[in-house]
């Protein structure tokens, strides 16, 4: 399965530049961030196919216009062509504001999904918009990660962590795609292909 994985800046080519047939290919589309509702209804409206999303911590006009046709993700495990996938979109509280949480409040969101995380066996795709603290994040209080994602890693070993939130044009470490503990995290600022078959 084709996934398109979007978040945080928008593409020219999906948006003011797009031609018809250029979303053709892909089988699913996610958010995982700070995408204006707009933008994503427009991406569902030409591409005919899921648009699943999690909040960015900017995405506080979300709550009065949500994305049209698009579904949200947030604190849910749902199955998608035989794919588990859960959402946990915001990043790490830096101020007072929507879509913030301390390290002990993901947890606690964490733990109210055990038991769909049982239920299911597992899950294949963990979708965020912060990464796992010390994987992809960055040293500044707003850009830092989540500790709890390394302890979902580690205790479900999903095939891949979609993440946004650091913006590859910030100027620090430039790799969109890590492992950790077998588990790849990517960072999927503007748009990130993800080839479900290649693993």
């Amino acid at each position: 399965m084709k996934i398109l994985v979007l978040s945080d800046e928008e593409c020219p080519a999906l948006y003011d530049y797009y031609t018809p047939g250029r979303l053709k290919e892909y089988d699913l589309i996610i958010s995982c961030g700070d995408l204006k509702a707009s933008y994503l209804s427009f991406i569902v409206t030409m591409a005919r196919v899921p648009v699943l999303y999690v909040h960015g911590n900017h995405d506080v006009s979300y709550a009065q216009k949500p994305p049209e046709g698009c579904d949200c993700i947030e604190d849910q495990l749902i199955v998608y062509n035989g794919l588990r996938i859960l959402g946990l979109g915001g990043c790490l509280r830096y101020h007072p504001g929507e879509h913030q949480y301390t390290q002990k409040q993901m947890q606690k969101r964490i733990r109210k999904l055990r038991w769909k995380l049982w239920r299911h066996k597992g899950v294949d795709i963990v979708v965020t918009h912060a990464p796992p603290l010390g994987v992809g994040d960055d040293a500044d209080p707003a850009h830092r990660g989540f500790a709890a994602f390394l302890d979902l890693i580690d205790k479900y070993h999903p095939k891949y962590l979609l993440h946004g939130h650091i913006h590859l044009s910030y100027g620090t470490d430039q790799t969109r795609v890590r492992q950790y503990h077998g588990t790849k995290v990517i960072n999927c600022c503007e748009r990130y292909v993800l080839d479900t078959e290649e693993v």
